[in-house]
């Protein structure tokens, strides 16, 4: 047997902000070709499959020849060759080295954490992040492994997001836009902040999707997906990706997710890949809806404020311009009476439907301050801007006359 160690026994992930990734697959197709072709070509299946669209693998195990040649995919625990298709499609559309494919967005993101940091080592974020990773951030790291969070209070101030860096920090994470609120964050100057103390910088990339934002490009080293939104787009799956260097993605993915054990079944991981492939038209259509009724929920006197990146109203108008390709499906409005007031809007909804996620097919609508972001404080909700009477609203693909005449009706009796 050779002396050498085996591909998947690597040494610490290491962060090098002089280090520039190398896209996979064809850097020079466009981003709607690498939603359909990247990782999988159909001319290369015809001695196993004959398939035009790339197989379930259901295998759970993978036999080998010889102990010191053992391939990869080995165990399912890991990956799988259906989840590899996804992988290096997800790691293309974002412009990373390399993907690895989790059982949800928060598994991503706990798998992430778990592999950098260590105990009394620290990550600085905001408030400006999803409920579950909050949850993960105030108290599953802090009283369980001893990894401390850092808030900044101002996420638009670089200077804050500075002077909460020190040699103990691990991660800067970035959600943007973000939810519920959908505050842009400045990419490029949490960048030059982070790698200018050798920090690496995550972007959480869920709600606006490759389609409209390619963090990578803006210097982003890590992106963190909750597949289960806008990349599936119908409410079927749940899944979550991290995309970055190829040495943290095999460190997660040998020496966390081996153990762990969470990974995306391979029927989800295939029901993703034939989703991705309408990924851009999709996201066209949820941003034409979105700013339709977003302009009309602006001009409503029963409305007291709309956050969507594409409103002219909105702070951060010409930042959002500047690195998004279009305003999103997402966006959130306050309703006059609290929350008394939000909860008989969402009643009277006909259309529209109460669920706890966005970014599918359908429109629906859900009330923040008591379902996604209750283990905020008071305070803390505040700060996030999450009033009370909030409403968090996917803008989905019907007709948009038919979600305004909804939201019309509704309006006219709270």
């Amino acid at each position: 047997m050779s002396d050498a160690k085996p591909f998947y026994i690597r040494d610490p992930w290491v962060f090098d902000p002089e280090k520039k990734q190398t896209t996979p697959g064809d850097p020079s197709r466009g981003f709607a070709t690498r939603c359909l072709h990247a990782g999988f070509d159909p001319r290369q299946s015809m001695e196993h499959f004959r398939s035009f669209v790339p197989p379930i693998v259901p295998s759970m195990t993978y036999p080998y020849t010889r102990p010191d040649e053992v391939p990869c995919p080995v165990y399912g625990r890991t990956r799988t060759p259906t989840n590899t298709v996804l992988e290096e499609r997800l790691a293309a559309m974002e412009g990373g080295e390399a993907c690895l494919t989790a059982g949800s967005g928060s598994q991503a993101l706990f798998q992430l954490i778990f592999t950098l940091a260590r105990p009394g080592d620290n990550v600085v974020t905001s408030l400006n992040i999803f409920g579950e990773g909050y949850k993960q951030a105030a108290s599953i790291f802090p009283e369980r492994c001893r990894v401390q969070f850092r808030f900044v209070a101002d996420p638009g101030n670089p200077a804050e997001w500075a002077s909460l860096i020190d040699s103990k920090t691990r991660l800067v994470w970035v959600e943007t836009p973000s939810n519920p609120c959908l505050f842009v964050t400045d990419i490029e100057a949490v960048v030059e902040v982070a790698h200018s103390r050798g920090v690496p910088l995550l972007v959480d990339n869920t709600t606006a999707t490759s389609a409209l934002q390619q963090p990578m490009k803006l210097g982003a080293d890590i992106v963190l997906l909750s597949l289960t939104k806008f990349m599936a787009g119908n409410a079927t799956v749940i899944g979550g990706a991290l995309i970055g260097p190829e040495g943290l993605i095999e460190d997660i993915r040998w020496n966390t997710t081996e153990f762990v054990g969470s990974i995306m079944p391979p029927f989800e991981a295939w029901l993703t890949l034939q989703y991705l492939e309408t990924l851009s038209l999709r996201m066209r259509a949820h941003c034409e809806n979105a700013q339709q009724v977003a302009d009309f929920l602006h001009s409503h006197s029963k409305v007291k404020r709309v956050n969507y990146p594409g409103l002219e109203s909105h702070t951060q108008i010409k930042l959002a311009q500047k690195q998004m390709a279009g305003g999103g499906g997402l966006l959130s409005f306050v309703i006059q009476g609290g929350k008394p007031g939000a909860i008989r809007l969402m009643d009277r909804f006909e259309l529209i439907v109460q669920a706890v996620t966005f970014g599918t097919s359908r429109s629906i609508c859900m009330h923040p301050a008591t379902i996604t972001h209750e283990h905020l404080t008071r305070e803390e909700r505040e700060q996030a801007g999450i009033d009370d009477g909030l409403i968090r609203f996917s803008v989905g693909l019907e007709e948009p006359e038919d979600i305004i005449k909804d939201l019309e009706q509704a309006l006219a009796g709270v």
